[in-house]
């Protein structure tokens, strides 16, 4: 077996390809779009090159057909606020076959010893963790777009090398033929009622001033999570671009108190249920029948991609207040079926809490590994959770 760098237009068409190997036969699978992997490893498009770096491989066999690939880099903006500077592992794919895995790992890290780590987080994404974070070990069902998928034999892969749990993330569905716990709608109901609070959803009309506003809540709410950094304008307005084919305005909720933004509410319907017939690729015979799809409903599930709250204004029920305004409008659109929640990590009981209190049920579980190089240096380290109460902490 040989390890090769992604360095041409044929080795990246094998570094995409790898996956129809992989998933034969896997009728849960759902290909990300080629394009979609693609912006992630060009600088051009990326932004998290201008403060990191990456590189790509894949592993053939004895007769040059490719059987695995890994994709290692650096976020320089978080690599060294760790007891270890640690870098990122990703995008593997492998056969079943344990010597080959390991040889994958083993690149991925020495990429990284070359580049000053002395440890690496996997699976994880070189971007935002919305997309293609964390390992799936429960809930084998087809993932919701953006939400990691891979075979159940790679948790072995992971563990037996010596990558221990981090923090998992833990995925909820919501039933929406079934009705939200009362208790939930009286809180709502109180917070909606207050002149001092108003809420309104997302229009292309004012993106700019919406963008800000999720800064300004981002910043704030984000503080205490563990090794925080802020997000650009820059980033936002490429996610929204990129979503804008799928995304639907009223989807998407901010909260102000007076004329200050407090929260926001995101949820993009699941293209995946769409993009499953594509097999990685939108051509122009694609985009004619995903207008088709569209049209038909196609997307009856949505995805809960993020929400945030300053801190001063937690455990007020504004989280409540936001699924109030947003039950009208799922009710308007008879073909939604079922909201996923996802991810929430370990670190943040207090979203785990809300999602309890909703009458959300698990769907799946993903981990995010941590791998110390050093044997010498290896004992076990935990995300830190976001204190409970952070109201009164800003």
């Amino acid at each position: 077996m040989k390890i090769v760098k992604v360095s041409d237009k044929k080795s990246v068409r094998e570094f995409l390809n790898v996956v129809d190997l992989v998933y034969k036969g896997d009728s849960a699978y759902v290909r990300p779009l080629d394009v979609q992997v693609e912006q992630i490893f060009n600088p051009l498009l990326n932004d998290f090159y201008n403060h990191g770096s990456a590189e790509r491989f894949i592993l053939n066999d004895d007769s040059g057909k490719t059987i695995g690939r890994v994709a290692a880099f650096i976020n320089e903006k978080k690599a060294f606020g760790y007891t270890q500077p640690t870098g990122g592992m990703g995008f593997f794919e492998c056969i079943n076959n344990k010597d080959a895995a390991f040889m994958l790992f083993d690149r991925a890290k020495q990429w990284l010893l070359e580049h000053g780590m002395e440890a690496m987080d996997g699976p994880i994404n070189f971007g935002e963790n919305d997309n293609f974070w964390g390992l799936l070990v429960e809930g084998f069902t087809s993932p919701a777009f953006g939400m990691q998928y891979n075979p159940p034999y790679y948790r072995g892969f992971f563990e037996s090398y010596g990558f221990s749990e981090y923090f998992e993330q833990v995925t909820n569905h919501l039933d929406l033929s079934k009705p939200f716990p009362e208790r939930f709608w009286t809180i709502a109901k109180r917070v909606v009622a207050r002149e001092e609070y108003y809420f309104r959803h997302f229009s292309w009309k004012e993106a700019e001033k919406f963008v800000a506003d999720f800064v300004n809540v981002y910043s704030d709410a984000w503080q205490f999570h563990d090794n925080f950094t802020p997000i650009t304008p820059g980033t936002l307005h490429k996610s929204l671009r990129e979503a804008k084919a799928f995304m639907d305005e009223e989807f998407i909720w901010f909260v102000y108190h007076n004329d200050d933004p407090i929260a926001f509410f995101i949820m993009f319907p699941d293209v995946n249920q769409i993009i499953k017939h594509f097999k990685g690729k939108m051509n122009f015979a694609n985009k004619l029948k995903f207008v088709y799809y569209k049209w038909r409903n196609e997307m009856t599930r949505a995805r809960v991609v993020i929400m945030g709250v300053k801190p001063r204004y937690q455990r007020l029920g504004i989280e409540s207040g936001i699924f109030y305004q947003l039950k009208d409008v799922v009710a308007r659109k008879t073909y939604l079926k079922e909201l996923e929640l996802s991810w929430v990590g370990d670190f943040n009981p207090k979203m785990r809490a809300l999602h309890e209190s909703m009458g959300a049920t698990r769907g799946k579980i993903h981990i995010t590994y941590r791998y110390i190089f050093d044997p010498a240096k290896r004992e076990e380290q935990r995300a830190g959770k976001i204190p409970v109460d952070t109201k009164y902490r800003n």
